[in-house]
């Protein structure tokens, strides 16, 4: 969880509609691409996303691309630490860390290197951290459009369950739903929660509208 309080300024904002993500970066061909491995932490079975991005995306253009690989619904605040320094859009307005810097003005490629391992934090209150390591930088692929979603595991928690503790009980509870005494819990997550499944296709089905392509 971020280290001191983090102030909000507005409400968080729903995703930019063009199915869920919104990226738009630079025109024409991307120069190289990031291989992402996002990893969230404090959960058993690991869940995980291995992504594909313009070098040149921003970090404020990588939020949306985290929270549609991973499932999440962009319904809390959020946070990059890099280097031991903080961004963010400008609803986060202080830590103890001083004011996050804007994510919009910051390019993947300026701040994460080959190797870099960095951390996205979302909601504050259930405190859901990723850590997203760079694991290759490569040239773009002829017809290849991007951001896509390489591989993954598993689906990822819902909302607002109480982060990895909570989630921990929701799945203990699907494991053994005639011996929980929580019921509420999984008439709160719903027959259909598969925790699971994962689909790649599914993900870059919405990455499509507005995703870099080669040429």
């Amino acid at each position: 969880m971020t280290s001191g309080p983090l102030h909000e300024r507005g409400q968080p904002g729903s995703i930019p509609a063009m199915g869920i993500v919104s990226v738009s970066g630079p025109e024409g061909t991307p120069k190289s691409i990031h291989q992402l491995k996002v990893s969230l932490r404090n959960v058993r079975p690991p869940i995980w996303r291995r992504l594909h991005v313009s070098s040149a995306t921003s970090l404020g253009e990588l939020h949306f691309v985290l929270q549609a690989a991973m499932g999440w619904e962009d319904s809390h605040l959020h946070l990059f630490t890099i280097a031991g320094e903080t961004y963010a859009d400008d609803r986060v307005e202080d830590s103890w860390e001083g004011r996050p810097k804007d994510e919009d003005r910051v390019r993947l490629d300026k701040v994460a290197p080959l190797s870099t391992r960095f951390r996205y934090e979302y909601d504050f209150g259930d405190g859901w951290e990723h850590d997203v390591v760079v694991e290759k930088v490569l040239p773009p692929e002829p017809a290849v459009t991007y951001p896509r979603c390489l591989a993954g595991r598993r689906a990822c928690p819902p909302e607002d369950c109480g982060g990895p503790w909570g989630y921990a009980s929701l799945l203990a509870a699907i494991a053994d739903p005639e011996g929980t005494e929580d019921r509420a819990l999984l008439e709160w997550a719903g027959e259909d929660f598969d925790p699971g499944a994962f689909d790649p296709a599914a993900v870059n089905a919405l990455f499509v509208p507005r995703a870099h392509r080669t040429r």
